[in-house]
């Protein structure tokens, strides 16, 4: 396979040292599909802010609770955001400490790209 490679035998080694194994590789794509949903990046802006309960997303986002429960055990599942019971009420918050930076990552993208944020 080296007849194609322009790299000499060191540069290969170097540069697939970097490549991580299959099974980092899919975390890292499970990881970033929670960010590719335009109602999971709703919730989690407004739980950036604090903590919620579901009615409450609900409320703020104009979204039915169905919609709004299936979401957060995806980003629960994901190990995104944890909750807590008091009494009936559920509430949740983020519990993963790079989320906000990625969101903020994307906002960052959207004034570079575009020159401005909409």
């Amino acid at each position: 396979m080296r007849a194609c490679l322009t790299l000499t035998e060191s540069q290969e080694q170097s540069i697939r040292s970097y490549i991580p194994p299959n099974g980092a590789v899919k975390g890292i794509a499970d990881f970033y599909f929670i960010f590719s949903d335009s109602t999971r990046l709703k919730i989690l802006s407004v739980l950036a802010v604090t903590e919620l309960c579901v009615c409450d997303v609900c409320i703020l986002l104009g979204l039915n609770q169905t919609t709004v429960s299936h979401q957060l055990k995806l980003l629960r599942d994901a190990r995104i955001v944890a909750d807590r019971r008091v009494g009936k009420i559920v509430f949740y918050r983020i519990v993963n400490p790079y989320v906000n930076e990625v969101m903020m990552t994307g906002v960052n993208n959207l004034n570079t790209a575009n020159g401005k944020y909409v």
